[in-house]
């Protein structure tokens, strides 16, 4: 093999994975749910992390709907890091944070 053609497959090598990740990325840089996607799957993605797969840390079942959806779209700063963050800038709607905490306030009920 000549130098040159190592080269280009490494170019090439190099190059897919960084293709394939800008192609499955926002325009901003961050990767979005799409609009209307099943809030457990948004959920897991996004929020299990921090709040647990049961949604038992950092939120209260018992606080007003408007309260979750702002916290949900605007973010929010705690005692300490990690912070909550605002998921209005990478394409939720309102309308997928009331799903989202709808789905959330389920986990927490016990099941009849």
């Amino acid at each position: 093999m000549t130098i040159n053609r190592v080269k280009l497959i490494a170019i090439i090598l190099f190059s897919a994975p960084v293709l394939a990740l800008a192609l499955f990325t926002a325009a901003n840089g961050t990767v979005v749910a799409a609009a209307g996607e099943d809030p457990a799957a948004t959920f897991k993605a996004k929020c299990a992390m921090c709040h647990t797969a049961k949604a038992e840390k950092f939120f209260d079942p018992t606080k007003a709907e408007d309260v979750h959806v702002e916290a949900i779209m605007k973010g929010r700063k705690g005692e300490k890091p990690p912070y909550m963050p605002g998921f209005e800038a990478k394409g939720m709607t309102a309308d997928d944070a009331k799903a989202l905490t709808t789905y959330m306030k389920g986990l927490r009920t016990p099941a009849s």
